[in-house]
C-alpha cells in the first residue's frame, strides 16, 4: 500500500471517526444525565470549546508540514477545518434554539410563524449588539462560512490559487475571535482561554516568522530561475606562460 493509499483509506477515515467522538460523547452524556445541573449550558460550552480546538488543529497543519517535511499532512486540513465549522454550527444552533428561542415569552401566532421568526431574530440581534462576547463569537462564526463554502477543489479553480489563499486567511481572524469569545465568556477563571490564546499566538507567530524569512531570503536571478547558466567571468589578472 502506497503512502497516498494509506492516507486515503486508513488515516482519513480514522481522523473522520475520531472527530465525531466529541459530539457522540455529548449526545451520550446528555441522554445519560451525566452532565451538570445545567446540561444545556454544558452542551453549549463543549461545542464551543471543540470548535476552538479544531481551529487550532487546522492552523497547526502548515507548521507541522514545514517542520517535519511530511507533505501528506496537508490532506487532512480541509477535513479538520470543516469539523471546526461543524462544531461551530452546532454551538450557534444550540445557542439559538436552547437560549434565544426557548427564552421567547409567547408565540401569539404559533411557533411556526413569521412573528416568531421576527422576535427570534430581534432577540439574537439584541444579544449581538449588547454583549461583546457574543458579538465577537458571532463574527468568528460568520468568518468561517466562506471558508466552508469554498473549501472544494472547484472553488479553488474558480477563485484562483492566490485569491483562494487570501480568502482562507480569514481563519486567522476566526481563531482570534474564538479565543476572545471564550475569554470574555468565562470572566472569572481564564486559565483555559489563556492556553488557547498562547496556542493561537504561537501558530500565527510561526506564520509571521516564516513570511518574514521568505521575504528576506535572496531571490534567484532571472537567468537562474529560467534554468540558463551564466557564462564564467573573465579573470582580471594574467597568468604567465
Amino acid at each position: 500500500m502506497t503512502a497516498n493509499q494509506l492516507v486515503r483509506f486508513v488515516a482519513k477515515p480514522v481522523v473522520f471517526l475520531s472527530a465525531l467522538l466529541p459530539v457522540a460523547w455529548i449526545v451520550w452524556a446528555f441522554q445519560a444525565g451525566a452532565l451538570s445541573a445545567n446540561p444545556l449550558s454544558d452542551v453549549t460550552n463543549e461545542t464551543g470549546v471543540w470548535t476552538l480546538r479544531f481551529l487550532c488543529l487546522t492552523l497547526a497543519i502548515t507548521p507541522l508540514r514545514r517542520l517535519t517535511g511530511w507533505n501528506l499532512v496537508i490532506r487532512f486540513r480541509r477535513m479538520i477545518g470543516l469539523f471546526a465549522f461543524f462544531y461551530g454550527t452546532l454551538h450557534f444552533l444550540i445557542y439559538v434554539i436552547a437560549d434565544r428561542f426557548a427564552g421567547l415569552l409567547d408565540f401569539p401566532d404559533g411557533i411556526v410563524a413569521w412573528s416568531t421568526v421576527r422576535n427570534l431574530l430581534a432577540a439574537i440581534g439584541e444579544d449581538i449588539y449588547e454583549r461583546p462576547y457574543i458579538t465577537v463569537g458571532f463574527t468568528a462564526f460568520v468568518l468561517m462560512l466562506p471558508l466552508a463554502l469554498t473549501s472544494t477543489t472547484g472553488w479553488i479553480r474558480r477563485l484562483g490559487g492566490r485569491r483562494w489563499q487570501t480568502l482562507h486567511r480569514l481563519v486567522y481572524a476566526s481563531a482570534v475571535g474564538g479565543v476572545l469569545h471564550y475569554w470574555w465568556l468565562v470572566k472569572a477563571d481564564v486559565s483555559r482561554p489563556q492556553i488557547y490564546a498562547v496556542v493561537v499566538a504561537l501558530l500565527l507567530g510561526f506564520r509571521l516568522y516564516s513570511a518574514r524569512a521568505r521575504a528576506a531570503a535572496p531571490r534567484p536571478s532571472t537567468a537562474t530561475r529560467s534554468g540558463a547558466v551564466a557564462p564564467p567571468a573573465r579573470s582580471s589578472t594574467r597568468t604567465s606562460a
